[in-house]
């Protein structure tokens, strides 16, 4: 059947309509119409913009979201000083250890598909780990009491550590055999782990370290697909992630920021420049640690589907109850992290209520980026520079605002 010019123009329209209906934003609302107060929130922009007027830090970028809608979303300074360049909402940041929950949302999926188990000896998978020893002073390394867990990877109570936080016999080993290499692979990570004694016995100690990236090998392995095909389709392409990803193509540089360190003779010096970054090639290490470049609006949708227990605009990621488990406390009793020291399955988890409030959950990238997540208050925050080593100081001066602003 011949097709009519109007018959022609109705379909285009209704296609046009449909990919808008499918491409919608989290909206944007007045602070009041969320429970917070508009007067106490700006006092977000003063409090960063103290941080860019004495150099310490050349930009930021600040949303919270509550119920579902953006209250605030501010971009501050510069993404790139030196060529005059502001932030800008869709500026392209390095996320380093965000990455991490993605990856542990992977996990989680292979999980409920029934492909793993939590309590699954990771040597089920990674043969090369059996038989892993456990360091000792005396030379004559001890066996696992019990053997290293999936769940052990994803709390980091596993024993494996990163080699450049500490400087015991092991993490020195680690840095002698370049555990994790930019410019290696996960196999060969596998490979060095395989030979290196456990820091401690699995499930006793809460201590940071390669796990999430073992994590991504084993996403891999089970899968049969590589990490960022993974994440592509089953998280980035359902959640509309359409600027995260394991490096910047050349069409998107110009968003792509600056990252600042301190200058010796103050002010701030580049620690990398986006136009000679090893972001702008896929890297030969697909890290689930710390690989992932995205935008604070793209998190912010990654997020959402947390805080909505594993959906977001119909699609469903996760079952709630996964999700809830994700986001409480999984360390046993006798591990603690730091002074409120709950820790999940990827995300750290508030233990008591306090100056904040009990169950709130997030984690932070080495580029001094931060992420919260508050179910009792249905809040998200996300406050991102590129500033290394990092910093807390973003995070612990937007917080407290943030949270004096609730109104109910």
């Amino acid at each position: 059947m011949k097709t009519t010019r109007p018959t022609l123009i109705v379909i285009l329209l209704s296609l046009a309509l449909s990919f808008v209906a499918n491409a919608k934003q989290i909206p944007i609302t007045s602070p009041e119409d969320v429970g917070m107060s508009t007067e106490k929130l700006a006092q977000v922009k003063p409090a960063v913009q103290a941080f860019i007027d004495n150099k310490k830090i050349a930009g930021a970028s600040v949303i919270v979201a509550r119920k579902g809608k953006i209250a605030l979303f501010e971009t501050f300074g510069m993404m790139d000083k030196e060529a005059k360049k502001p932030m800008k909402q869709d500026t392209i940041f390095r996320f380093y250890s965000m990455t991490k929950p993605v990856t542990s949302v992977a996990v989680m999926m292979l999980y409920e598909e029934g492909k793993l188990k939590l309590d699954d000896p990771v040597s089920k998978y990674i043969p090369e780990f059996k038989g892993l020893k456990v360091y000792t002073e005396s030379g004559k390394h001890a066996e696992q009491e019990r053997e290293m867990s999936i769940r052990d990877l994803l709390r980091h109570s596993s024993g494996l550590t990163y080699g450049f936080f500490g400087n015991t016999p092991v993490d020195k080993m680690y840095m002698s055999r370049s555990v994790f290499a930019w410019d290696s692979s996960l196999q060969n990570m596998i490979d060095k782990l395989s030979e290196i004694p456990l820091l401690y016995q699995p499930g006793t100690k809460w201590h940071y370290g390669v796990s999430t990236d073992v994590l991504g090998y084993l996403v891999q392995k089970i899968s049969g697909q590589p990490l960022d095909k993974f994440f592509k389709e089953r998280i980035f392409k359902p959640l509309k992630m359409k600027n995260t990803a394991f490096h910047v193509t050349a069409k998107k540089i110009d968003r792509f920021a600056v990252c600042y360190g301190p200058n010796l003779t103050g002010g701030l010096r580049i620690v990398e420049d986006p136009n000679k970054s090893r972001y702008l090639k896929k890297p030969s290490i697909l890290s689930g640690g710390g690989g992932l470049v995205s935008t604070a609006r793209d998190y912010l949708r990654f997020c959402q589907m947390l805080l909505n227990k594993g959906r977001l605009d119909g699609k469903q990621l996760l079952r709630p109850e996964t999700v809830e488990m994700m986001t409480t406390n999984q360390l046993p009793d006798s591990v603690k992290r730091g002074e409120d020291g709950g820790f999940g399955l990827g995300f750290s988890v508030r233990l008591k209520d306090g100056e904040f409030p009990k169950g709130e959950y997030g984690w932070g990238g080495a580029a001094s980026t931060h992420f919260w997540i508050s179910p009792k208050d249905e809040l998200i925050v996300i406050a991102l520079s590129q500033y290394m080593p990092y910093s807390a100081r973003l995070e612990n001066t937007v917080k407290p605002i943030v949270y004096d602003s609730i109104l109910n």
